[in-house]
């Protein structure tokens, strides 16, 4: 009786499989890092809300003070500093003022907590730039730089994001079965858990990569969508019907109209925050631009219709000096274009927040099995 021949590989074939062994064993420590550090990241937030108690207060049935008020406040326990954000929670959140700021060459962050309703202050806290050590920001960095330089970690992390994805495309030709056979499917999607550790590992490498290709490419593609320009602009050409992805700059306030609002008490911050509260009685948060950085640049408010998400959400933009209401291309989510939706979820996408609580939960695992990968796979070519 003859023994069976292995059929042989095809040329592409070969090239695929190399390509992919290579590829991977050059790419694993940055693909490790990336993924682990995101699936430390995931829930964030939700850590945070438990471990400080000053990220709340008890909802009351009255209205939140005007951003003057709150500023008026934070400037209190920052003295000479600008403000660069200010943020308001629903009912049941603090409001926050955050600064910017650089020290010894380094960058700084601190925000200060407060309540909405009173304006009293709760917390100071510098998460950016301080001697103490906080421990999301470090993991943030692994994930974005891999805790060098940003200027040198942030395109090395972007080459391994890309990689990852091309590994991903080869890792399902490689999983694809070679024969139609009923055998060799259940193979391809079924771990022998009774298996030597050779096989075991093997089908953790094969079948996991497959359970999870389509949610890691959603992964890999919205990050690189942060890494490279000419990604984020040929993913919008080809979701737009071949448009050009719009610059990312907001409307301009016009000098001239300088002394045309009437003097009064009520700052044009306070009166912009007006008109958006009037506009948005159900929104989830706001954020503000308190200072404009630039003579033409407008008063920015945000307002997320969601907790907890970001994409949806209403862009006001106002004249600095007449409050007349400017629009942009994308600054409201529900009349948004395709192209300009998926660049609005795209953090969304990547954490998971785009499909709530359960959303983070399979981002987290999805990030976790894509950690796996590379010491899956090498311990298969060892």
């Amino acid at each position: 009786m003859k023994r069976r021949q292995k059929t042989k590989k095809s040329a592409i074939r070969r090239i695929n499989d190399w390509l992919h062994l290579w590829l991977g064993l050059g790419s694993g420590i940055i693909v490790f890092i990336v993924s682990i550090t995101g699936c430390l990241y995931a829930f964030e937030e939700e850590i945070k809300d438990a471990l400080e108690p000053w990220r709340f207060v008890e909802a009351q049935a009255m209205p939140f003070v005007p951003p003057s008020q709150l500023l008026d406040t934070a400037r209190l326990y920052m003295p000479g500093q600008t403000p660069t954000g200010l943020t308001y929670s629903n009912r049941e959140g603090a409001a926050a003022v955050g600064y910017f700021g650089s020290e010894n060459g380094k960058r700084t962050f601190t925000a200060i907590f407060m309540n909405p309703y009173t304006g009293q202050f709760l917390q100071k806290q510098q998460t950016l730039g301080g001697d103490g050590f906080d421990f999301f920001r470090f993991v943030i960095d692994g994930h974005r730089a891999l805790w060098l330089p940003y200027e040198i970690g942030r395109p090395i992390v972007g080459i391994g994001t890309l990689v990852f994805v091309v590994l991903l495309v080869t890792g399902l030709v490689m999983w694809w079965p070679k024969r139609a056979k009923k055998s060799e499917y259940r193979k391809s999607f079924t771990i022998k858990w009774r298996g030597s550790f050779k096989r075991v590992n093997y089908d953790l490498h094969n079948v996991l990569g497959f359970y999870s290709l389509l949610l890691a490419l959603a992964l890999g593609i919205t990050g690189l969508v942060w890494s490279f320009a000419w990604f984020a602009d040929a993913l919008y050409f080809a979701t737009s019907g071949g448009q050009s992805r719009p610059e990312h700059s907001h409307p301009h306030s016009d000098p001239s109209k300088a002394g045309v609002l009437p003097a009064d008490s009520i700052s044009v911050l306070d009166k912009a925050w007006y008109l958006t509260l009037a506009q948005e009685p159900r929104a989830q948060g706001f954020y503000l631009e308190p200072v404009p950085a630039e003579a033409d640049d407008p008063i920015e408010i945000i307002a997320y219709q969601d907790k907890g998400s970001w994409y949806n959400r209403n862009e006001y933009y106002y004249d600095q000096y007449s409050l007349e209401p400017l629009r942009m291309q994308g600054d409201r989510y529900a009349q948004a274009s395709l192209a300009d939706q998926l660049m609005m979820l795209n953090y969304d996408i990547h954490i998971g927040a785009v499909g709530g609580f359960p959303g983070k939960l399979l981002a987290f695992f999805i990030s976790l099995i894509c950690a796996s990968l590379p010491v899956t796979g090498f311990l298969v070519w060892w």
